[in-house]
């Protein structure tokens, strides 16, 4: 990461919500095939998220420390806040002095844009400003949120329009939380009466056709683009009694997770 700093524009895209096993199933079935197309090695790699629920993981990602390999071993992170005795930041790591990586991306000439999608990036109070006052541009509205279902569709929609006003030799940090995936998601199944896993999974195949879009979009500025995308936590759907998240349970722990490079278009 530390090389493609300045020369690359830089997506992270967070599939709030999303659980590992809808993820992986939905790819073998060929149910995302925007993502089959992208994936390195046509998989999702399976990771454990620092937090249970999207505010504390959201920090977590935002120090650097983005979902952790289930494999043991020491990790050498993409990005890392500097800070005495750091164990897991190495020679490719883009270290950076700031307490936040879009604090220190825009030290590095980066602007940094914020799509929000789910309540904690809701400006409407004091909280939901906290995680978008990291970014130089910050954007939530309703039609973004978790009760609309174009919600992605109108991110992108907003995406475009920043980019059009950007100077092209501007590197842009953009960051999409999308809410497709967060209850409610009954609205993606005609006829649904609530939420559930087959809910879940035709929330992700809304979000999968439009990332050609996204992709396309983000890599039409003349540079290539680090993509990350994951999941910040899955969610249960009645197992253990549990509905949500925000406990200790395998399929809230365990998330997709995904980076690569977009060439220019």
């Amino acid at each position: 990461m530390r090389e493609l700093i300045g020369s690359h524009d830089l997506l992270f895209v967070t599939l709030d919500t999303l659980r590992y096993d809808v993820a992986a199933e939905c790819l073998a079935l060929g149910r995302t095939p925007e993502l089959a197309k992208v994936l390195p090695g046509g998989e999702w790699e399976r990771r454990h998220t620092p937090a249970s629920f999207t505010y504390a993981a959201h920090h977590a990602f935002f120090a650097g420390f983005l979902p952790t390999p289930v494999e043991p071993g020491r990790h050498e992170r993409l990005f890392a806040a500097r800070f005495a005795g750091s164990e897991t930041s190495g020679a490719g790591t883009f270290v950076f002095d700031a307490a936040d990586l879009p604090s220190g991306l825009a030290a590095a000439g980066y602007h940094t844009v914020c799509l929000g999608g789910v309540g904690f990036f809701n400006p409407g109070a004091p909280l939901g400003r906290v995680l978008p006052g990291l970014f130089a541009e910050a954007y939530w509205e309703r039609g973004f949120g978790v009760t609309e279902p174009g919600c992605f569709g109108a991110q992108i929609d907003r995406l475009s329009a920043i980019i059009e006003g950007l100077p092209a030799g501007r590197p842009l940090f953009s960051f999409i939380n999308v809410a497709a995936l967060h209850q409610p998601n009954k609205h993606y199944v005609p006829g649904a009466t609530e939420d559930g896993l087959e809910t879940h999974a035709a929330a992700l195949e809304y979000v999968d056709g439009l990332l050609g879009r996204l992709f396309a979009l983000v890599t039409s500025r003349g540079r290539p683009c680090q993509v990350i995308i994951c999941s910040d936590h899955g969610t249960l759907y009645g197992e253990g009694g549990h509905v949500g998240h925000r406990v200790a349970h395998e399929a809230v722990w365990t998330v997709p997770y995904a980076d690569f490079v977009l060439d220019a278009s």
